[in-house]
């Protein structure tokens, strides 16, 4: 088998990469956040309020939304930019999650990356599985570590 360089194998193929799913685009951005936790953003004002066409074109400058769109990797997967709209349809978030996530209501003008990080998390059910995995674990280390310990004892 002959091994070709990246940029080679363009020049005679369309090389596409595979895009990011849904749950690799959140983690990334979670991920994104977490980098700089104490980072202040901006929040979207009171979201819920606006029209859907209005809404879907907000957009504030160093807020949740430019964190992701300042990543290349989100952007080269299809982030089309830091407005409301493209990030939703971008992160599959419906209206509830992003309010969530996202709106003034709930921090006030400004919040930090760690915060926004944990309600992208608990929106998108993240924190639901990580749970049950945790849970899962604590019986299997409860039911297992008195058996271990008698044979080993």
């Amino acid at each position: 088998m002959e091994h070709k360089h990246l940029d080679q194998l363009r020049s005679v193929a369309d090389v596409q990469p595979r895009p990011l799913s849904r749950q690799q685009r959140l983690e990334r951005w979670i991920d994104l956040l977490e980098r700089d936790p104490t980072r202040c953003l901006n929040t979207l004002g009171e979201i819920e309020y606006k029209p859907p066409a209005e809404r879907a074109r907000i957009r504030e400058d160093n807020s949740p939304l430019s964190v992701a769109y300042e990543d290349p990797i989100l952007r080269a997967d299809g982030l089309e930019s830091d407005r409301l709209g493209d990030a939703m349809r971008y992160f599959a978030l419906s209206d509830g999650q992003a309010h969530y996530a996202l709106c003034s209501c709930l921090s006030g003008s400004t919040m930090e990356a760690a915060t926004c990080a944990k309600r992208l998390r608990n929106a998108t059910g993240d924190v639901i599985w990580r749970s049950a995995l945790s849970a899962w674990a604590l019986v299997a280390l409860a039911l297992g570590l008195p058996g271990l310990v008698y044979l080993l004892g």
